[in-house]
């Protein structure tokens, strides 16, 4: 095993930080396992982390600190099921390169790909679409060691209670340690992206989320001026952007640029809604075809905190017209777009989109920036319109709201009493959402 020794851990956006009794590297599963006994025998928690891409707590913890780094790579390509079966630690960009060189593809996948399997998975991670819905809806099979250290296996035939739950985990089951996900032959998106006057793209949301597979918009507070993206799966051929133009437009204009244009909002926060109408207008239209992952994934270097809410697809327009308002009449200084995205109804016990067409309302805050006036008083319109937090962000929730949100909540907390009724992977994160 490599690595035993205890230290700091902080996660992406620097706004949590941790100091484990120790982390460990396990290099396989029966290690993981031992990892997981020892532990018990010594009463620390456990809790794996991935990339620290999660803004809430969900992997802190004072116990022991379980990193996947050597938990990585294909375990299995079964072309006649057409699933692929991975190491929990293998990140969503590996797994997108090797599945591009073998022709297959996921069917859908969120905005960045830097998150591991596990880690993306376990939090709800998601894009947008249609008809295609989260990370974990495309999920078949997985593995994970329990709080005795036993191997258990699940899917829709093996442990099929704990396969309905551990999807969408939160790390609150056990360690996950493979994941068995659906793919398909590679395909082309063409991504059309364009500018839209917020009047018009919140007066024709269903029309276009109706007619384009993937539709999603950005709106940037302080303006009427919002950026479109529409992907939909094309005959071809593979166009994608210039290697200039690709620069200008995911680099330096919303990288580098956007940088830049955080630091002065954060300096000097009277500037912001200035520069957001010129910002706003910065980006032109563009049209490219290429493969999935290269479509629905873009850099994300600007580092921000970050409060999703799913709420009843039906209810979004009203709720992100209230935050327009909120906005136009506060002192609050937004210098973030606001992202707008939607999922189809899952089966999953703790998906926000459990049972019901979701759309998803984002607000971020620059890193740094004071972000709790503003994200409070969303929060307050999204918990109005019956919304349910992104586990993986922040938000203020406790369990007794998402015994009233999720129709299977119960259900879900009657399965980590089963599996882990001492609460070896409990955190004071799990304890609020879930209880005691």
């Amino acid at each position: 095993m490599s690595g035993a020794n205890s230290s700091t851990w902080r996660n992406w956006a620097g706004n949590v930080t941790a100091r484990p009794a120790r982390a460990v590297t396990p290099a396989s599963t029966a290690e993981l396992a031992d990892v997981v006994r020892r532990a018990a025998e010594q009463g620390l928690t456990v809790k794996a982390v991935g990339t620290g891409h999660s803004f809430t707590a969900a992997a802190a913890t004072d116990g022991v600190l379980i990193r996947p780094d050597l938990l990585t790579g294909i375990r299995e390509l079964d072309r006649a099921a057409m699933t692929v079966t991975v190491e929990a630690g293998t990140p969503l960009k590996r797994l997108n390169a090797v599945l591009a060189r073998e022709g297959l593809s996921l069917t859908n996948m969120g905005d960045i790909m830097e998150q591991t399997v596990a880690g993306a998975t376990s939090t709800g991670t998601h894009g947008t679409g249609r008809d295609s819905a989260s990370i974990a809806a495309q999920i078949t099979a997985l593995e994970l060691v329990t709080a005795d250290g036993s191997l258990m296996t699940c899917s829709a035939k093996e442990n099929a209670d704990v396969f309905a739950a551990a999807r969408i985990g939160l790390g609150a089951l056990g360690v996950v340690t493979a994941i068995t996900f659906a793919v398909e032959p590679i395909f082309l998106l063409t991504a059309r992206e364009e500018p839209m006057t917020f009047d018009r793209v919140t007066a024709g949301f269903e029309e276009l989320f109706a007619e384009n597979e993937h539709f999603e918009f950005y709106w940037f507070p302080h303006t009427g001026n919002c950026n479109t993206k529409r992907n939909n799966r094309s005959a071809g051929p593979a166009a994608p952007p210039g290697r200039v133009r690709g620069w200008i437009d995911d680099e330096f204009m919303s990288n580098g640029l956007f940088q830049v244009v955080c630091s002065l909002g954060r300096a000097a926060p009277a500037t912001i809604p200035a520069v957001a109408k010129v910002s706003s207008r910065a980006l032109s239209a563009r049209t490219y075809t290429d493969i999935p992952y290269k479509v629905f994934t873009s850099p994300r270097r600007v580092r921000f905190v970050e409060m999703e809410y799913a709420l009843p697809r039906e209810a979004a327009v009203g709720a992100l017209r209230e935050v327009k308002a909120l906005v136009e009449r506060s002192p609050l200084r937004v210098s973030f777009p606001v992202e707008v995205r939607t999922a189809p109804a899952d089966d999953i016990a703790l998906s926000t989109a459990s049972g019901r067409e979701t759309a998803y309302i984002a607000v971020h805050m620059y890193r740094g920036t004071p972000h709790q006036a503003y994200f409070t008083a969303v929060e307050r319109i999204m918990t109005a319109h019956g919304g349910r937090p992104h586990w993986g962000k922040l938000h203020t929730r406790d369990a007794a709201y998402f015994a009233e949100a999720y129709p299977r909540f119960a259900e879900f907390t009657a399965v980590r009493d089963r599996l882990d009724p001492e609460r070896r992977f409990a955190n004071p994160y799990l304890r609020r959402v879930l209880g005691d």
